[in-house]
């Protein structure tokens, strides 16, 4: 197995192992499992859709153009391996693309049509366990149905201190694991049943955190890491996760109207001929100069959320404290 290399490749390293083949490598439940979860998933997708053209039609969206080409380059990039949801961010906040409060539903709702195109495109080719891979998607797909109540209705002060600062704990990990800071992980591509409760609870606090706006690639391959799992084991139960929790977290989004309709449809129309351009046809590419730049605009994002909702903290205890005096 190949431990290093962008996503791309260490998903697809175990297909080019000689005498490879997935249905001879998984033993018939987990075929059955994996062919139950892309039935599952087509479903969810097909419902998530419905909504969202249903929300398209209805609000008749008008996506510029910078829009597509922010949904273009973070999602090729999001295919190779840096993620999409912060570099999002940075654009929606730079460019002044979409109200603060409304960022994580713009996001979920607008990257979830290009991440499902990527799990339909990768997660079969690395064997995972089907018991740990069904119950870590279900327990992030918990935590993004749950989270996605919370945030589709904080207000935009909160939204902006609590993204501000998840968005510093990603890169405080992103850059750890650049310095190669965390274990490189194990060979088993399935934990036993008390790693595997661990894995369950920290997968749903990160499915969680999704619905916030903070990607799950980075943590979900630390996690891994962690329990002993070997890394290309991530792709898989990240990817699966995310293409299950974000259609369905999405709906929440969509009914109470927490997010940038034009805005979202602009990172879709962009997104899904990224991720076929990136995973057909580029591949791969060298990108440790792209994850150190990926950690500065992530700080960059965060710094910017915190100022806006400590400033916003800071105005509302001196205001009603200005009124007393006078």
């Amino acid at each position: 197995m190949v431990r290093g290399g962008t996503r791309q490749e260490r998903t697809v390293a175990a297909s080019d192992e000689p005498g490879y083949s997935i249905e001879n490598s998984l033993p018939v439940w987990d075929m059955s499992a994996r062919v139950i979860l892309d039935v599952v998933l087509a479903l969810v997708t097909t419902f998530f859709g419905v909504n969202y053209a249903r929300s398209a039609k209805a609000g008749h969206p008008k996506p510029t153009g910078l829009g597509v080409l922010v949904g273009f380059v973070t999602n090729f990039f999001d295919t190779l391996g840096i993620g999409s949801f912060a570099t999002t961010t940075t654009a929606f906040r730079l460019w002044r693309m979409v109200r603060d409060e409304w960022i994580p539903g713009t996001l979920n709702v607008g990257h979830s049509l290009p991440t499902v195109t990527q799990a339909f495109i990768f997660t079969a080719i690395v064997p995972v366990d089907a018991t740990t891979l069904v119950a870590m998607i279900a327990a992030a797909v918990a935590g993004g149905w749950l989270g996605a109540g919370v945030v589709a209705g904080m207000p935009r002060r909160a939204i902006q201190i609590a993204m501000g600062t998840a968005l510093l704990v990603a890169a405080t990990l992103m850059l750890l694991t650049q310095l190669g800071v965390f274990p490189k992980g194990g060979d088993t591509l399935s934990l036993s049943p008390p790693l595997l409760l661990i894995g369950v609870v920290v997968n749903f606090v990160l499915g969680a955190l999704v619905t916030l706006g903070i990607g799950l690639y980075a943590p979900c391959m630390i996690l891994v890491s962690l329990l002993g799992m070997n890394p290309t084991a991530a792709f898989p139960i990240m990817m699966g996760s995310c293409a299950f929790l974000m259609p369905i977290a999405s709906t929440r989004f969509i009914s109470k109207g927490s997010f940038d309709l034009p805005a979202a449809v602009a990172l879709t129309l962009g997104g899904i001929p990224a991720v076929l351009v990136a995973a057909y046809v580029v591949k791969s590419l060298p990108l440790t100069a792209v994850r150190w730049l990926v950690i500065v605009v992530v700080l960059y994002a965060a710094t910017g959320l915190l100022r806006a909702g400590l400033r916003r903290v800071v105005t509302a205890k001196v205001e009603p404290a200005a009124g007393l005096i006078t």
